[in-house]
C-alpha cells in the first residue's frame, strides 16, 4: 500500500485514497454522505453537479415530460432512452443470462447480481446495497420516519416521490404500462412483466431452488427462500418477534402502537387497516348501505 495514500483513509469502509479531493468524492459517492440540497424539494445530493440537473426539473420551461407516465426529465436525450421501457426497447443483453435492459445504466447495476458488488454501505446499521437508490429507500424505511410527499386528493403522506406518485394513479385510475402483444394495460411496471410471463410467455421466470416454485419477481423469490430456511431478518424493537419481511413487521408494530381503525357504520374498533375494510364491506351489505 502507499504510505502516501493511507492518510486518507475512509473512516466508514476502511478504503484508502490518493488525496483528500478523491477521499471527499469517495465518502460522498459510496458513503451516502450528500451535502448539496435542493431548495425547492429538499432533495439532497452528493454532488454539485448531480443538484445542478436537478434544479433544471423545477424549471417549467426547460423541463421534458414523457407523455405516457408523466415523469420528468433535465434532459431531452434522457427523456429518449427512457421512453424505451415503454416501446419495449432494450438493446442492451447481459452476457452472462441473456437479460436485456432499455438502458446501459440498468445492465451495470444488473451485473452487479454475477458479481456480488455491493458498493453502497448504510452507514446507521453497516447494510450493503448494489445500487445508491436502495440504499436511501433503505435509510428512509428503516432510519427514518419522515414522510415528506403529500397527496393531493387524499392527504396520505409518503417518504418518496415515486411511492406519492404510484400511489396517485389510484385517484387518476392511470394504467401507463401497456402490453405490447394485446390490449390490456397496468397500474405497475412489475404487474406488466407477470402478464407477459403468465400471458405470453415473454421473459424468464425465477425457480426456487428448495421446492422448484416458479416467481415472476426475483424480491418475491427472495421472501420465499427466506421461509424455507427460516430466516427473518426484521425484528421488533418493542419485543423479541421477528419476520421474513418488512411488511409483516409494519403490520405487527401496530399491535404495540394502540392504533385503533373504527368501522364508520357500527362503530366497532379494529387493530388492522385491513381488518376493518373487510369488515367495512361486510357490514354495509348487512345494514343495506
Amino acid at each position: 500500500m502507499n504510505v502516501h495514500s493511507s492518510r486518507f483513509k475512509c473512516t466508514k469502509c476502511g478504503k484508502c485514497c490518493r488525496s483528500q479531493q478523491r477521499l471527499t468524492l469517495h465518502v460522498r459517492g459510496n458513503c451516502g454522505e450528500k451535502p448539496f440540497e435542493c431548495t425547492v424539494c429538499s432533495k439532497r445530493f452528493a454532488a454539485l453537479g448531480g443538484l445542478d440537473t436537478h434544479r433544471v426539473t423545477h424549471d417549467l420551461e426547460k423541463r421534458s415530460k414523457c407523455l405516457v407516465c408523466e415523469k420528468v426529465f433535465s434532459k431531452a436525450g434522457n427523456l429518449k432512452a427512457h421512453m424505451r421501457v415503454h416501446v419495449g426497447h432494450k438493446p442492451f443483453k447481459c452476457h452472462e443470462c441473456d437479460k436485456a435492459f432499455s438502458q446501459a445504466t440498468n445492465l451495470n447495476i444488473h451485473m452487479r447480481v454475477h458479481t456480488g458488488d455491493k458498493p453502497y454501505r448504510c452507514s446507521l446499521c453497516d447494510k450493503c446495497f448494489s445500487t445508491s437508490g436502495n440504499l436511501q429507500s433503505h435509510e428512509r424505511c428503516a432510519h427514518s420516519d419522515r414522510r415528506p410527499y403529500d397527496c393531493l386528493y387524499c392527504g396520505k403522506q409518503f417518504k418518496s416521490t415515486y411511492k406519492l406518485k404510484v400511489h396517485c394513479r389510484i385517484h387518476s385510475d392511470a394504467k401507463p404500462y401497456a402490453c405490447r402483444h394485446c390490449s390490456d394495460s397496468f397500474t405497475h411496471h412489475s404487474q406488466l412483466k407477470t402478464h407477459l410471463l403468465k400471458s405470453h410467455n415473454e421473459g424468464t421466470w425465477l425457480t426456487c431452488h428448495i421446492c422448484q416454485k416458479k416467481f415472476s419477481h426475483s424480491c418475491s423469490l427472495k421472501e420465499h427462500v427466506r421461509r424455507h430456511e427460516g430466516v427473518k431478518p426484521y425484528v421488533c424493537d418493542e419485543c423479541p418477534m421477528s419476520f421474513c419481511t418488512p411488511n409483516e413487521l409494519k403490520r405487527h408494530r401496530l399491535l404495540h402502537s394502540g392504533i385503533k381503525h373504527l368501522c364508520p357504520l357500527c362503530g366497532k374498533y379494529f387493530r388492522r387497516k385491513g381488518y376493518v375494510l373487510k369488515h367495512f364491506k361486510r357490514c354495509s351489505v348487512k345494514l343495506g348501505f
